[in-house]
Formats: structure tokens, C-alpha cells, sequence
């Protein structure tokens, strides 16, 4: 295991993900498995490469990625914030360019509660007048 290790903590809808950075040859492993097989959708693997590719950091560093909660969409999109997370860390140079991308931001759009007295958060039992 290497000395230096970056970290950053990323979060989308539910899920939550801590991004580890090693330097090393570009590998990326999710909840101890390859990343290709946890995140077998190639328009996934686009979104969580995303601010290595800004950064030219693609084969800098190996990746360990810890994720948990929500669906597949929201997990990448948990990775992809922590491994900003993780870049600005390294190196705060690259805050500039990450921000440009929007990738800084964290997406605070979650899922609205049911209220009591409807059917779901905004829609109503039917109306009769009768």
C-alpha cells in the first residue's frame, strides 16, 4: 500500500461514496470489484471519468472507490464527486477547471417525501363532489 493517498467524499440523491487516490497506473476498483464489472453501462464509465479527463490525471493515479445506497446513476454520480473531491485535494490548482465543469457543485436534488393525506408527495387522492 502506497504512503500517499488522497481522499474525498462524494454524495448524490442517497448514495455516498469515499474516493481513495494512490498514485499508481490508472485502475479502478469499486467496492472491491473491477470497475468495468460494477459499472458494466459505458455512459456511467464517461460520468465517473469525467474530472479525470479534464485534469489529464487519467493514468496517475489507482482509484479505490467505497460506494453504498441508491441505484447505479446515483452511485456514479456519488464517484465521480468524490474523486473532484479527491483531485482538488492533491492538487488545488485544478479547482479552476474542475468548477468551469460544474463538478465542484454537489447535486442537492434528492426525492420529496409522501405527505399524509395524498397519494404521493404532490399528487392527490381523486376529487369527488359528490
Amino acid at each position: 500500500m502506497a504512503d500517499i493517498q488522497y481522499y474525498g467524499t462524494g454524495r448524490r440523491k442517497t448514495s455516498t461514496a469515499r474516493v481513495y487516490l494512490r498514485p499508481g497506473t490508472g485502475a479502478i476498483t469499486v467496492n472491491k470489484r473491477e470497475f468495468n464489472t460494477y459499472f458494466p453501462n459505458e455512459a456511467l464509465q464517461m460520468i465517473i471519468r469525467q474530472p479525470l479527463r479534464l485534469t489529464e490525471t487519467v493514468e496517475k493515479f489507482d482509484i479505490f472507490v467505497n460506494v453504498d445506497g441508491g441505484g447505479t446513476a446515483g452511485q456514479a454520480g456519488a464517484v465521480r464527486h468524490g474523486i473532484t473531491r479527491a483531485l482538488i485535494e492533491f492538487n488545488s490548482d485544478l479547482r479552476s477547471t474542475l468548477k468551469k465543469a460544474g463538478l465542484i457543485t454537489r447535486d442537492p436534488r434528492k426525492k420529496e417525501r409522501k405527505k399524509y393525506g395524498q397519494k404521493g408527495a404532490r399528487k392527490r387522492f381523486q376529487f369527488s363532489k359528490r
